[in-house]
């Protein structure tokens, strides 16, 4: 059954959704799955907001800066970036699987939650989705696999809406599930 409810927004994960692997790669270094960004771009085209949203603590350590990401992500033509620079021992609010990239998101656009779409690799995503009541799609690739096997237990009580083979998998689904434009 088609879904009748407009999509306002898609939060996009970066390492192991729109390219990469399961591990991070700084910009520079960091490579696209072929149609990550045209597929960012026809969204966009077709009246949706894309926002990156990652968590990215090789920041806290020196590693890469936020203006780094920021003019890599904005590169690949998303419309925002909201990223968290912390390490995991930082204990701060806006490191997936807590929701205060997706909340400031919310803020700053006007967004009803429920109306947006996480699409990613990792359960952090999938958990940080489902307190916010957003659709939640995993994708296969990056960690996607490791989701399903090793932290399964992390993720088995959160009704994941699809399980994409990747990106171009789980934009097509949007498109047919939510008669969003042609395909």
């Amino acid at each position: 059954m088609k879904n009748e409810c407009k999509i306002e927004a898609i939060f996009l994960d970066r390492d192991g959704t729109i390219g990469g692997d399961d591990t991070v790669h700084y910009p520079g270094t960091f490579q696209l799955f072929p149609h990550s960004q045209e597929l960012i771009y026809k969204l966009k085209e077709d009246g949706i907001k894309v926002f990156s949203f990652t968590n990215q603590p090789g920041i806290s350590e020196g590693k890469a800066t936020s203006q780094d990401f920021i003019d890599e992500l904005t590169k690949f033509g998303f419309d925002d970036i909201f990223l968290c620079p912390h390490s995991q021992s930082e204990g701060c609010i806006c490191r997936k699987p807590n929701i205060g990239m997706l909340m400031n998101g919310a803020e700053k656009y006007r967004l009803n939650l429920e109306n947006c779409v996480v699409i990613g690799d990792r359960w952090s995503d999938m958990l940080a989705a489902s307190k916010t009541n957003c659709l939640k799609i995993l994708v296969k690739t990056g960690a996607g696999q490791s989701a399903l096997n090793e932290h399964f237990y992390k993720i088995k009580d959160i009704k994941i809406e699809y399980i994409a083979e990747n990106i171009k998998d789980a934009i097509e689904w949007l498109y047919y599930q939510f008669k969003l434009k042609d395909y």
